[in-house]
């Protein structure tokens, strides 16, 4: 009875470190929501808004963004200083290879994204851009150059993240173009 006693422990014991190892690491959050809207918007009041979009709102969006549009429920923040817009900000999560990964993005008032914030991403880091990789997103609206290997340089060893963050970016340009024509 000891014998079994003993291999029934080993045995519960490589089960546990299975069970462990099969646990993803807890995601890395760079930043909560009120921390990346204070560095996106000093001095700004910024005002939480929702749109629920048509079905139809939701097909145009994914026809400009050219990717998924997973939902029809989208929040969002506008920041006004001294009465005047300063930007929009948009929290879009998606999967980059098989964990998500939280981004912000950053609209400005002509409709050009203005800032990319990593907020949080589950994947190992070795799969997450340097920062000066999302630099070069600023300036750029949803055109025909907002893509990898046109506007958008690949990451090598991040490719995933590289294609996900250009998708999402595609899609919340697309996403700020609805609602704004919605108004």
């Amino acid at each position: 009875m000891s014998c079994s006693v003993g291999s029934s422990r080993k045995a519960l014991r490589a089960l546990l470190v299975l069970a462990l190892a099969a646990v993803p690491a807890a995601a890395k959050v760079f930043l909560t929501v009120d921390e990346a809207l204070k560095l996106a918007f000093p001095d700004c009041q910024v005002e939480r808004k929702t749109a629920y979009l048509t079905a139809d709102q939701v097909r145009r969006a994914r026809e400009l963004s050219g990717v998924e549009v997973p939902s029809a429920l989208v929040t969002y923040y506008t920041a006004r200083r001294a009465g005047q817009p300063a930007g929009t900000a948009y929290f879009d999560t998606h999967r980059v290879r098989t964990l998500p990964e939280t981004l912000m993005v950053v609209v400005d008032p002509q409709g050009r994204v203005a800032r990319i914030e990593v907020i949080s991403f589950r994947e190992p880091e070795d799969y997450l851009p340097r920062g000066a990789w999302y630099e070069q997103f600023r300036g750029h609206g949803l055109d025909r150059d907002l893509q990898l290997k046109q506007g958008i340089h690949p990451v090598t060893g991040a490719t995933l993240t590289a294609r996900a963050t250009t998708g999402a970016v595609r899609r919340v340009l697309a996403l700020h173009q609805v609602i704004g024509s919605a108004k």
